[in-house]
């Protein structure tokens, strides 16, 4: 190849050479339309993810050169894991430049919620973390809700310049692009959706009627989220394609709630209370008395408990356990990354502990949902 062209898919340049390295397409399908990489051909048409990475310092790169720009910046956060999905140090990528979150995925939980409660407390919690967002947009990108209202925040916001989309993986950035592709540019481009991390391997341009473009960046890939460190089978029941029905457990102390064979709630001390749990559809909760949690767990994990499969339980890391002291008088979560979350209804506190494999990032915050 002397010409250089790049995947319409994932962005990275094409080459017809190194089936094993990231960009091979054959020399026949140059000619197909879109012009996608062979990685990405076989994500869209067969859920197939090949074992194709991309430099960590080519993803630092990337990102760092957003501020040496003047750009609007949208940070794109799964609503669904919050936690896992924000980016806290964001700023010393982007310099100066305006940061809108995007919050995704609202069509997973239930329809009454009001999205005025979700936008708030995103702020607030962005704060904390050391973010100033100009604005925080509630969206749901695969079904087009509050997609308006994000159009207009980009018009009032960028002033002109180029729009840098940054989020994790899994997050729905390239859904959310493929949004404004549909509905506001005539180009004959898809970017590639797909549930494997990296799907994204380079920045992509789209161009707007101005001059300007919208980039589309590779996802970050953080390790202490559960969806990073299972098998594909797992990660596709963790992540849910339907809004998920929260499920109420009443709870005496001294009982435990398991998550497939990927998280443990064990309900310490406290008052008769109810625990609502807001996971995949596709995560069984199985309950059981705390005292026999360890016997259940060694003999039913990947059976009784599953997912993961019992061959996958058996390479899953060990169990770490966070202890938790939920204070009187407010509603709190426990957020576990990748899976979801746990709302303690009590309003007299509790003692928790909640086990999961050991690099997953647990974490107690003011309840979402309330």
């Amino acid at each position: 190849m002397n010409e250089r062209l790049t995947c319409q898919g994932c962005g990275v340049e094409l080459q017809t050479e190194d089936p094993s390295q990231i960009g091979y397409i054959p020399e026949k399908a140059l000619q197909r339309t879109p012009t996608v990489c062979q990685r990405c051909f076989r994500i869209k048409h067969y859920n197939e993810a090949a074992s194709v990475t991309m430099d960590q310092g080519a993803f630092l790169r990337i990102l760092s050169g957003i501020g040496e720009t003047k750009a609007l910046v949208v940070h794109i956060v799964d609503v669904f894991d919050f936690e896992g999905s924000l980016i806290g140090g964001l700023h010393r990528f982007v310099g100066a430049n305006p940061v809108l979150i995007a919050v995704n995925k609202l069509d997973l939980l239930p329809a009454s919620l009001n999205w005025n409660r979700v936008k708030n407390w995103v702020q607030k919690q962005a704060k904390e973390q050391g973010l100033k967002p100009v604005d925080v947009i509630p969206i749901s990108a695969k079904r087009g809700r509050g997609f308006d209202e994000m159009v207009r925040a980009l018009d009032r916001y960028r002033g002109g310049q180029d729009i840098y989309i940054v989020g994790a993986t899994n997050t729905g950035k390239s859904t959310l692009i493929n949004q404004l592709i549909r509905r506001y540019s005539d180009l004959d481009l898809e970017l590639t959706v797909s549930r494997y991390p990296g799907t994204t391997l380079d920045t992509i341009h789209i161009p707007l009627v101005e001059g300007q473009s919208i980039i589309d960046t590779p996802g970050i890939v953080y390790p202490y989220r559960l969806t990073e460190i299972v098998d594909a089978k797992t990660v596709n029941a963790l992540l849910p394609e339907k809004p998920i029905k929260p499920i109420v457990y009443q709870l005496d102390p001294e009982q435990t709630l398991f998550f497939g064979g990927l998280a443990r709630m064990d309900f310490v001390q406290g008052d008769h209370q109810s625990f609502t749990c807001y996971v995949s559809n596709a995560i069984k909760i199985h309950r059981t008395k705390l005292e026999r949690a360890d016997e259940v767990y060694e003999k039913h994990r990947g059976g009784l408990l599953s997912p993961p499969s019992a061959e996958e339980a058996a390479k899953l890391e060990p169990f770490l356990k966070h202890t938790f002291r939920i204070p009187r008088g407010a509603r709190h979560d426990i957020s576990i990354s990748g899976l979801g979350w746990i709302q303690v209804n009590g309003m007299d506190g509790a003692l928790i502990e909640l086990h999961a494999p050991k690099s997953v990032r647990v974490t107690l915050r003011p309840s979402l949902l309330g």
